[in-house]
């Protein structure tokens, strides 16, 4: 097993990393919350020292003009895919909470850094509240699509739904909420649950989670299925009672959490996440 240099890339949020044909792609939220920009290499350490590439800038003005949040790349079908949260502005809602919305954009061209990028318009669910950090994955024939959402019935910030995908930027059916925040360790600072990303190892399919505030609480829950299992059924569902990553005041590394997941060419599972070496907002 590598043991990687932490910091891998700093100033970088809500990191993802896909391997896609030989080769991998790094987007993640940059300070700015103004643009989305990709690198690629050869190997995951190449993508350290990879040379960024601007491929969307927000508008002055819209739904998409402020905030940009946790982006994830995606190849679906032969097209390119980007996911990511943005709001009309900055300012908080009556809640309490900010305005973000999900929001897909589109490359039919083979090389996304070089290729035209058309945006889909926003991922619409049932309720029209506070959602962010989608990702999709494809399984039992489906492609599926996961994400964080406000429920305007349940106290607290965010819960995790999944939904089947008619296309890439358009859900199919009604949502099933997966997991809300209900455990202590969800609940500090504020009742979040966030960041889904998903892993099969073995006969089961896992969803990691991110939960409570982004400082030195946050942290990362796991939700699991047996893969044969019907999706759409809460009964199928496992929640693991504690948390399966949390602070470590020994390395320095305060409030893991938004990871996704990757696999060296050798086939080694990767996590990818981020945190701070500093406690406090």
């Amino acid at each position: 097993m590598k043991n990687w240099p932490n910091p891998f890339i700093e100033q970088r949020a809500d990191p993802f990393i896909l391997r896609h044909q030989g080769a991998y792609y790094f987007i993640a939220s940059v300070p700015e919350y103004d643009r989305l920009e990709i690198r690629r290499a050869a190997d995951i350490d190449g993508l350290r020292s990879a040379e960024p590439v601007v491929v969307w800038r927000k508008p002055n003005s819209g739904p998409m003009s402020n905030l940009i949040w946790a982006p994830e790349l995606h190849h679906i079908d032969g097209k390119w895919y980007i996911y990511f949260a943005a709001a009309h502005t900055q300012a908080l809602d009556e809640l309490g909470m900010f305005q973000h919305r999900m929001y897909a954009i589109e490359c039919s061209d083979a090389d996304p850094l070089t290729g035209k990028w058309v945006e889909k318009g926003q991922i619409k669910t049932p309720f029209d509240t506070f959602c962010l950090d989608a990702t999709t994955f494809h399984h039992q024939g489906k492609q599926w699509y996961l994400w964080a959402q406000k429920s305007p019935e349940i106290a607290g910030n965010s819960n995790i739904y999944l939904a089947e995908l008619a296309n890439p930027w358009t859900i199919k059916g009604e949502p099933l909420m997966l997991s809300k925040p209900e455990f202590d360790w969800e609940c500090r600072g504020f009742l979040v649950n966030e960041g889904p990303a998903v892993i099969t190892r073995g006969n089961r399919l896992f969803i990691s989670y991110s939960a409570s505030a982004t400082d030195e609480n946050y942290c990362m829950g796991l939700l699991w299925i047996d893969k044969d299992a019907e999706m759409t059924d809460t009964e199928n569902w496992h929640k693991s009672p504690t948390p399966v990553f949390t602070t470590s005041n020994e390395n320095r590394q305060y409030g893991p959490g938004h990871n996704s997941f990757t696999q060296t060419p050798d086939g080694e599972d990767v996590l990818v996440y981020h945190a701070r070496n500093y406690t406090g907002n």
